[in-house]
């Protein structure tokens, strides 16, 4: 598939981006050898193909929870620009 200045220019509307002249010319030769390969590999059958996330099994290697000491809430709040009752005070960002 090859690209035009034209469709250069919409997708880069479309990204909100402002190319020069002579990388519209340059986006469009790679968008266009990027959409052949694509066009490429659309040919290949892939019947019997089992479709891949991953090429490699992938699992989450977790660790137990275990309860262990807390930071205390003085050492926690120690460099708290505000702070009130033990807990830390923030601008409000919701009106009620």
């Amino acid at each position: 598939m090859i690209l035009d200045r034209k469709q250069v220019e919409e997708i880069a509307f479309l990204a909100r981006l402002e190319l020069t002249e002579e990388e519209k010319e340059e986006y469009a030769a790679q968008l266009s050898a990027i959409l052949s390969h694509v066009a490429k590999l659309q040919e290949l059958d892939t019947t019997g193909v089992p479709p891949t996330v991953h090429i490699l099994p992938v699992s989450n290697v977790l660790r137990e929870d275990e309860p262990g000491e807390s930071l205390p809430v003085e050492l926690a709040l120690a460099n708290a620009p505000e702070k009130a009752e033990g807990c830390f005070v923030v601008p409000r960002i919701l009106e009620e």
